[in-house]
């Protein structure tokens, strides 16, 4: 049985979920949860019992001293919530966490116990893999799902991968399953430059989830962090002749690829995105204001738990976005193949390896 009692009723609430390891090529997905927590507060509200989902010789405890008091940190999962302030404010119940090393289908399932009894219309998880792509290039970012209704009227890919998969996907195939819609986001990382941080990629991600949900994200330093990012790369890029000629062979792939209309799309979205933090006025709460996305009411039908009677549908191409633009040339697909995943662990794969749409 979940208790959240100090848990206040929740408005419009979307799960954003990431996880370090396999499915988190730079750390760029976890980063960007951890930083949506950290701009707009999240308070902590539950976490997952470690002894249950992690191996700790895989993944170790820390200990710390804190005020001259021993403290030891075990590796789990931990939820939070955050307000998004404006006219039409909403909540967010951020998931930070390692791939768990065992019992997934135990770990997705708890998850899913507290998206109902919150009342989650939505679940969103963020991801990166490792792709040929330029670093010089707009991060690609792409969305899937496994739900046909839900690709129509968010204007997102259907996945059809079939392969190894990672704690991603499991999510994903698992809130499908239990009927809640659930979307992938995932950013292609340059395999050549894959050590984390990637300021980069992190922002891709938050610009794309700006884009799906309607709402203005608090960027903080790192649009600065990126260009420093770049203009490191570029200088490590510069020493060696051999680099700098491959990546001018992907930036050349990646130009022919998305010429003309990619770049059209990113032109809408980057439109679109610079009207909505323009339009948010002065005296606004710092995470803009927020609206509803896609057309239809993602409530599921149930009984009990916190979830509320679905919205009217929106009029007709409101609050649709342009969809994610594809990886790169020869880069990856995310993952939603259903496996168990029992004990599955790693790093960050690389679209040669296994890649997970």
């Amino acid at each position: 049985m979940i208790e959240l009692e100090g848990v206040p009723e929740l408005i419009d609430p979307v799960m954003v979920a990431a996880f370090e390891g396999w499915n988190d090529a730079g750390d760029a997905a976890s980063t960007a949860v951890a930083h949506l927590d950290r701009e707009w507060k999240g308070e902590v509200f539950a976490a997952l019992d470690a002894e249950d989902y992690y191996d700790f010789q895989v993944n170790r405890p820390t200990i710390c001293l804190d005020g001259g008091t021993r403290k030891v940190t075990w590796p789990t999962t931990r939820l939070s919530v955050v307000r998004v302030g404006g006219e039409q404010p909403r909540d967010l119940v951020l998931v930070r966490g390692i791939e768990p090393s065992m019992r997934w289908r135990s770990f997705c399932n708890e998850l899913l116990g507290f998206a109902h009894e919150l009342g989650v219309e939505m679940v969103v998880i963020l991801g990166a893999l490792l792709g040929d792509t330029p670093h010089t290039r707009p991060v690609p970012v792409s969305g899937v799902t496994s739900d046909p209704d839900l690709a129509r009227s968010m204007d997102l890919e259907e996945t059809r991968y079939e392969g190894p998969a990672g704690i991603v996907g499991i999510l994903q195939e698992a809130c499908t399953h239990a009927g809640v819609p659930a979307v992938s986001l995932w950013a292609a990382v340059p395999h050549y430059v894959s050590q984390p941080p990637n300021p980069k990629a992190t922002l891709a991600l938050l610009n794309r989830l700006e884009d799906l949900l309607g709402l203005r994200i608090p960027l903080g330093e790192l649009p600065e962090d990126a260009r420093a990012w770049q203009l490191g790369v570029d200088q490590l890029a510069s020493e060696d002749s051999e680099v700098a000629e491959y990546v001018q062979t992907l930036e050349e792939a990646r130009d022919t690829a998305e010429l003309p209309e990619a770049s059209g799309e990113a032109i809408a979205r980057e439109f679109e995105r610079y009207l909505r933090r323009r339009d948010a006025g002065p005296g606004q709460a710092p995470g803009g204001h927020a609206t509803e996305s896609g057309d239809t009411a993602y409530l599921r039908d149930t009984s009990g738990g916190r979830n509320r009677p679905a919205k009217s549908p929106r009029p007709e191409g409101e609050g649709r976005t342009a969809p994610g633009a594809p990886p790169a040339n020869g880069s990856a697909r995310p993952d939603t193949a259903a496996d168990d995943g029992e004990g599955d662990d790693g790093p960050a794969r690389s679209s040669e390896e296994s890649p997970d749409d």
